[in-house]
């Protein structure tokens, strides 16, 4: 696979700006992809190329350095066009984060050159088998002198696209041979490295254009310095959980409102009035304008807490020495309460679209259902339910939300 040659992208408004282009374009043709699974690889060499996947790359290595909240309305503006083209950089953001906050110098001067240049990183970290996701079975281990990766993954999106791929592992050295401490690593290796084999065999209801398949790892060698100690982020007061988070709810918010626009636009072109109604056109139905109305705030709603969640996750990057546990525990509390807002409209909207359509919007030729398809299947990632908990703890309790990664 080549490396897209990228523009750079200097400032937030210049981001905002390319990323409300290329979801003009992206827009023309989604429906279809979705409905045929034709996997987007111009699109997202055009995404590399345009530059907005370095926007996080630290000014200090020549990127733009921008904050979460940006990342976050960047992905959420293109979600409103294409929510699988907006969810295949997402590890890519998380695994350059935890190179900002747990990688040596060189490790992170190799892969932030590599990705100003339009280099595309994805995971390889969900596992099956375990009795919970968290368990990692994955292992690297030292053979004869020499680091070897082994394993296999699953719903690893991005992969198919992917240049480089961060392998969730667990450290196996009972002798200490390698020198390092036992626990989590991820392993930055290349996509096409010797002994990886990249399966598209992804077959969800939605999403599914991300390339979210099987990954398998047989003997691939490593280097020491393709290892970041995972606990370095996942471990410290740094916001490292509430970005990832931060990231889904961008997707939701972006699916709700493109879900609420093929609404309005088909009610307004489209649909046929209720002859209860007594009116001419639908857009003058009173109960289509109160449901259009209650959908409206619910988007609202989630744009405005996912802003929110952003400032506050921007909080705890302002300075690496100046984070504290309280901020990281504020910003992990602002995007739970952001996620549930964002799953709940996202879910709604997407359904309530052919409540308010009427009949002619059920036509499968039109495409009107991968919204929602797309929201159950996005929003099914971490249970909002385990959100609520969190909230509740913090305010009765106060007790703050654990260092997981996955708040």
């Amino acid at each position: 696979m080549s490396t897209a040659i990228a523009s750079r992208i200097d400032t937030a408004e210049q981001a905002l700006s390319v990323a409300h282009d290329l979801a003009a374009h992206f827009a023309t043709g989604a429906v279809a992809r979705d409905r045929d699974r034709k996997l987007p690889y111009r699109e997202i060499d055009q995404l590399s190329a345009s530059g907005l996947l370095a926007i996080t790359v630290p000014s200090r290595f020549g990127g733009a350095d921008l904050p979460p909240s940006i990342v976050a309305e960047v992905v959420r503006i293109l979600a409103t066009a294409d929510p699988n083209i907006a969810q295949i950089p997402h590890s890519h953001f998380v695994y350059l984060n935890l190179l900002r906050l747990a990688a040596d110098p060189p490790q992170q001067r190799d892969l932030f050159e590599a990705v100003l240049g339009g280099s595309r990183i994805a995971n390889a970290q969900s596992e099956r088998g375990g009795k919970t996701v968290a368990d990692i079975t994955t292992t690297v281990r030292a053979d004869r002198g020499v680091l070897r990766l082994d394993g296999s993954k699953y719903y690893c999106t991005g992969s198919l696209y992917a240049h480089t791929l961060a392998v969730l592992a667990r450290l196996d050295d009972p002798d200490h041979k390698t020198g390092l401490d036992e626990g989590e690593y991820v392993a930055f290796i290349p996509a096409d490295a010797a002994g990886v084999r990249i399966v598209d065999d992804w077959n969800g209801l939605g999403q599914r254009t991300t390339g979210s398949g099987t990954v398998t790892f047989e003997g691939v060698s490593l280097r020491r310095d393709q290892l970041v100690a995972r606990a370095r982020a996942v471990g410290a007061p740094a916001g490292y959980g509430a970005f990832a988070q931060l990231l889904h709810v961008a997707i939701d918010a972006g699916i709700a409102r493109g879900a609420l626009s093929a609404a309005t636009e088909f009610v307004r072109n489209r649909s046929r009035p209720w002859f209860e109604a007594g009116v001419e056109r639908a857009i003058d139905d009173p109960l289509v304008i109160q449901r259009v109305g209650e959908l409206a705030v619910e988007v609202i709603s989630a744009e405005a807490t996912l802003k929110s969640a952003g400032e506050a996750v921007d909080a705890t990057f302002v300075a690496e020495a100046d984070a504290t546990a309280e901020r990281a525990a504020a910003a992990s509390i602002a995007v739970a309460t952001a996620k549930i807002v964002a799953d709940r409209a996202s879910n709604e909207v997407s359904s309530a679209l052919f409540e308010v359509s009427g009949t002619r919007s059920a036509a499968a030729d039109l495409g009107l259902d991968h919204f929602w398809r797309n929201a159950r299947t996005h929003t099914l990632h971490d249970p909002v339910r385990w959100k609520y908990q969190h909230i509740g703890r913090s305010l009765l309790h106060d007790t703050p939300p654990p260092l997981h990664g996955v708040i």
